[in-house]
């Protein structure tokens, strides 16, 4: 009698899986997927229901050899890949491919990689789903249709190497629409008002403008407030009314794949596929000293918010016996996933919920600790009592104004106590006040603002609006944002997207000529038809039928009718140096640069930039800046160099001779404690430049504009940094995050 096969995708799974079943078993991996379409060709064969041709991933053959030599050997084989749509579809392929050698095949999954879970999942197999693997392949071909056509396309008009895809273009266009928003933004003054008074006992308080002759204030010049300013000068500040009641916040539910992506991003800083490859690590077990090799988290690819009676157990426990049983809920909390999740495993939580993260902190590298602790107290928290806050706000009348001050103190901890990171920045308490109390003016305070325009997309606010819109899927999102930066659609500037100018032309051209397919509801609906596919309620060849009906008359007028512009993109600039020339954005192997029209009669090229406005500035070529001799050779001069991606460095001229080079200084004094550096100039990968310490590793301090040697007025930083807006125009900031000193410069 032979040992029974397990085959899971991931080799890192082998070790954990074999610790806790024994000898009875062997485990292989297939390390991904073994099969999928050709690389070279469409592999679809339209004419005959869309039939694939898959074929054995390049690379992948002694795998294969692998899996039929140990099938062959074994009583049954249970494929084990992971719990989704994806995990199906490998799942599928290593059937195919090992039938031959035993066609005694079972489909086994599990959420969690546990003694418990998998031994459940042993003794219930199920036979492979067919209509799940004809989701995924009704996807993969739509895909391989939308890319495969599409793309060489984009390389006839455009430029060679690009890309479109089906859900990655339409990303694409709300990147590129939220950037001409920002252009087509106008900036409004608005002016605000805020008071500190003083009661009978301290401490003193703030109070914001809310009314004046009762209605809501609208102050949008100078001339406006200071009519204000006069209006309430010398009047007497009365309370008028004090409005008192206790508040409750709820937890938030635990992760799903879209929201740990939202959080990793938003406090950990990581990427969306930094996320989703520690996580995988986090989920296929790590070494825990005397625990051995030991799974942490559930499945991480997943949209429900469903959690299994036995984790609701081990919160419970843990949060009664560690912070008393007032720390958990009269009942246990039920989280109700979106209508349109799968709910086919449950929400990312901790496999153990007594594993703390602060005891085995020592057993992980820092990011695996890092997104482990998020992972963990979000879930734990998801679990506990709600945090109870006592509100007081307070109505003060002077004259035509109205004034609000609310207070917030902080009754009972509740979630809180785990999860912090969930409280906003509490108002100050206010002391005791009584209706009809008269309160003394410490100082009237109004300030000059600027409305601002829509912030660009973030990894994390990107992810929310597909996820909102229903564009793509948990596996999805990490691979959607790689390709758009890959394919240099576009650039990540302070943790935001900016369209690059290809990435712009790209996305007109697919919106102008494929409209139904750059459409979000059309996506989202789209997304629909492969759930129904996965339901078994929709038949996959129809789906793609109904696609190509559509979408094959659009691609052949768009081949017919679609704008030439490899020679360039028309700027609507004059070329300085030929009479009657053109400028065009030209698209070249290290980026985009300013050329001529009519080349090759007129050899004018310029780098550029983009204002705020969008609109086009051409970068003047200078003679190189000589800084004195060179400290290394004799007859050297140092100057000012650029890179390739425009930065700026300081070499001898007697390169290559000499190979003298160092950082260009802006001879301000690095405003770390304890460090004798200066701040120099250095260039992003992307040719932004930023400002960092020459002391690098050693000191990491860096800002992306360029530093003064000025202090800040309001809080400790040594420096200021010069900026440009719309809004303030040229004016010095301070580089701290939440203080927001700012000063206009002539």
């Amino acid at each position: 009698m032979g040992k029974d096969l397990i085959i899971v995708e991931s080799p890192a799974k082998i070790k954990t899986i074999k610790k806790f079943l024994g000898g009875g078993y062997e485990v292989e991996a297939s390390v991904g997927h073994v099969r999928d379409l050709p690389t070279k060709t469409l592999g679809v064969d339209e004419g005959n229901d869309f039939a694939p041709d898959y074929q054995i991933i390049p690379g992948k053959a002694k795998v294969v050899s692998k899996l039929k030599s140990a099938a062959k050997a074994a009583d049954t084989v249970y494929l084990a890949p992971d719990p989704d749509r994806e995990g199906e579809a490998i799942a599928w392929h290593v059937a195919e491919v090992i039938r031959t050698s035993n066609p005694n095949v079972k489909r086994i999954q599990f959420n969690e990689i546990t003694a418990k879970a998998v031994k459940e999942a042993l003794a219930n197999p199920t036979e492979l789903r067919k209509p799940l693997f004809d989701s995924q392949q009704a996807r993969r071909i739509l895909d391989r249709l939308v890319g495969y056509k599409i793309s060489p396309l984009l390389w006839k008009k455009v430029k060679r190497g690009l890309s479109a895809g089906r859900v990655q273009s339409v990303a694409l266009r709300l990147i590129v629409d939220r950037e001409r928003e920002r252009q087509a933004f106008v900036s409004e003054e608005y002016w605000v008002f805020k008071i500190t008074v003083q009661g009978e006992t301290p401490p003193p308080f703030d109070a914001d403008l809310w009314k004046v002759d009762g209605e809501k204030p609208v102050i949008g010049d100078e001339k406006t407030a200071l009519a204000l300013e006069s209006r309430v000068d010398g009047q007497s500040y009365v309370v008028r009314d004090i409005v008192e009641k206790e508040r409750q916040r709820h937890p938030r539910p635990p992760f799903i794949t879209s929201t740990l992506q939202q959080d990793a991003s938003n406090k950990l800083g990581f990427n969306a596929k930094r996320t989703m490859s520690v996580a995988q690590r986090l989920y296929e077990g790590v070494e825990l000293g005397e625990r051995g090799t030991t799974a942490l988290i559930t499945y991480m690819r997943t949209d429900s918010v469903r959690i299994s009676d036995e984790a609701k157990d081990g919160a419970r426990e843990w949060i009664t016996r560690t912070l008393g049983p007032e720390f958990y809920p009269k009942e246990p909390r039920v989280y109700k996933s979106k209508g349109s999740a799968q709910d086919a495993h449950e929400a990312i939580r901790p496999v153990d919920p007594s594993l703390t993260p602060d005891s085995i902190k020592n057993n992980l590298p820092p990011e695996q600790y890092k997104l482990y602790r998020l992972i963990w107290e979000r879930f734990m928290a998801s679990q506990m009592a709600s945090a109870r806050f006592w509100d007081t706000v307070a109505t003060i009348e002077s004259g035509p104004a109205q004034w609000r001050a609310k207070g917030e103190r902080l009754v009972f901890p509740g979630f809180l106590q785990i999860w912090p990171q969930s409280s906003d920045n509490q108002s100050a308490l206010l002391p005791k006040l009584v209706t009809g109390q008269e309160l003394r003016l410490e100082k009237l305070h109004k300030e000059q603002k600027f409305t601002q325009p829509p912030a660009r997309f973030s990894e994390a606010s990107l992810v929310h609006k597909l996820e909102e819109l229903g564009i793509g899927r948990p596996s999805t999102y990490a691979a959607i944002i790689s390709t758009l930066t890959e394919r240099d659609y576009v650039h990540i500037e302070e943790k935001h997207f900016q369209p690059t100018d290809l990435g712009v032309i790209v996305c007109d051209l697919l919106v102008e000529h494929f409209a139904h397919l750059m459409d979000a509801g059309f996506t989202a609906r789209m997304e629909e038809s492969l759930d129904h596919v996965a339901e078994g309620e929709t038949d996959w060849v129809a789906l793609l039928r109904d696609f190509t009906l559509d979408f094959n008359p659009t691609l052949d007028k768009a081949r017919e009718n679609m704008t030439q512009v490899k020679a360039g993109m028309d700027t609507g600039l004059s070329c300085p140096q030929c009479e009657d020339g053109r400028l065009v954005v030209k698209f070249g192997k290290n980026g985009t640069f300013l050329g001529c029209a009519n080349y090759p009669a007129c050899s004018f090229t310029s780098n550029y930039i983009r204002n705020n406005a969008g609109e086009i500035e051409l970068v003047k070529e200078e003679a190189p800046e000589e800084l004195g001799p060179c400290p290394k050779c004799e007859d050297g001069r140092l100057v000012v160099k650029k890179t390739k991606t425009g930065g700026r460095f300081v070499a001898c001229s007697n390169y290559p001779a000499c190979r003298h080079t160092k950082s260009v200084s802006t001879g301000v004094a690095c405003p770390k404690d304890g460090c004798d550096g200066e701040l120099v100039e250095k260039t992003s990968r992307r040719g932004k430049p930023f400002y960092s310490c020459s002391k690098y590793p050693k000191c990491d301090y860096a800002v992306w504009d360029f530093p003064v040697a000025k202090p800040c007025p309001l809080c400790e930083s040594k420096i200021l940094v010069r900026k440009e807006t719309k809004a303030r125009g040229a004016h010095l900031a301070c580089p701290v995050k939440d203080c927001g000193y700012w000063e206009k410069l002539d």
